[in-house]
Parts: structure tokens; sequence; C-alpha cells
């Protein structure tokens, strides 16, 4: 196995430590710096700091599992800034596109690096499309460009049909967007021009 890329040895790091400083404030950090609906509670940081943030052991388990075997990967064939830079827009189009979908259909406050995850996990299908990989669920061995097709259009159908409530669905998909805005961004296509 090769040795974890400097940036997202520190993603993960700084997602376990502050997970942990959550827990032993009394999900303080969580009050203050999750991404809320527009409102009362809404402070313009939250939308990089949620990213940061997560609700329970599970749910920064299965996403630093997803950083370290997409990111990784990527984080070697780009380097750090392009990594970084494309990293921070999945995460900043997951929190607009769930701040759109609040003011629609109303919201909780949202947490967690998912948004990030499902622009990187779009990224490695593209850069990767016929890379076998073993998903956990479930133990099937697919392509990588299969395994994003079927994820991204799992969360669109529980986001449409409100399935696994809780979930911020439309936030996954919102990383997905700004992901391949970004690639096809870098590669000079439309709606960008060329570069």
């Amino acid at each position: 196995m090769p040795p974890l890329p400097p940036i997202t040895q520190a993603l993960l790091l700084i997602n376990v430590a502050l997970f942990a400083a959550d827990l032993l404030f009394g999900r303080m950090l969580t009050a203050l710096f999750a991404l809320w609906p527009l409102g009362t509670h809404f402070m313009p940081w939250q939308v990089v700091t949620y990213a940061f943030l997560h609700g329970s052991v599970g749910h920064l388990f299965f996403n630093m599992l997803g950083l370290w075997m997409f990111g990784s990967e990527l984080e070697r064939l780009w380097g750090g800034k392009r990594y970084l830079q494309f990293y921070f827009a999945s995460v900043l189009t997951a929190a607009l596109t769930q701040l759109v979908v609040g003011l629609l259909i109303g919201g909780a406050p949202t947490v967690g690096a998912s948004g990030g995850l499902f622009g990187l996990l779009l990224a490695f299908g593209m850069m990767f499309p016929n890379r076998i990989i073993m998903p956990l669920f479930p133990p099937i061995p697919m392509k990588a460009k299969t395994f994003v097709m079927v994820f991204g259009g799992l969360e669109l159908l529980f986001g449409v049909t409100g399935t696994a409530s809780g979930v911020a669905h439309f936030a996954h998909l919102g990383g997905m967007l700004g992901g391949f805005l970004m690639m096809r961004y870098w590669r000079g296509q439309p709606p960008f021009g060329r570069r």
C-alpha cells in the first residue's frame, strides 16, 4: 500500500480531531459550524466548515474510508494544489445545493465531508473509468465508471423519493456537480472557454 499523500492525510487528521473535539465539547462545534439552512443560524463560513464535522463514528468512518480510497490516488495524480482546489469546489457546490434545497423543501443542519467525497468519487470514475473496485456494499467487483453511475443514480432516487431521510442526498449530488464542472473547467470544455 503506497504512503498516504500529505493533503489527504491532513484532511483525515483534521476530520478525526474535530469529531473528537465536538464530542468533548458537547456538540458545540456542530452548533456553530454545521451548515444551517438560510435564516437565523446561518453564517457564511458554514459553507466550508460543515465538511469537517460528522454526526457519528460510522459517518466519519465511511467518509474517511472514501477519502482515503479515492482522494489518495487523485492527489498523487494531480498534486496537492489542484487536489485541494477540486475538493473545495465540490464542498462548496454541495453546500450551495443543500442551501437551495433547504429553501425549497426545508431542512436541518448538514455536516460531513460527503459532498467533497462525492466530487472525488466522480473524478475517480472519470480519470480511471475501467479500474475495477470492490465496494463494501454490495461486495461485487465493478468498474469505477459503473460504481459512480450507480451511486449517483441512488442519490438522485433517494433524494427525490425522500428515502433514507436525514441524509443530504442533494448535497452529495451537488458535490458531484461541482466536481464535474471543475473537470470541465480544467479541460476548457463548455460552459467554460478554452484555457
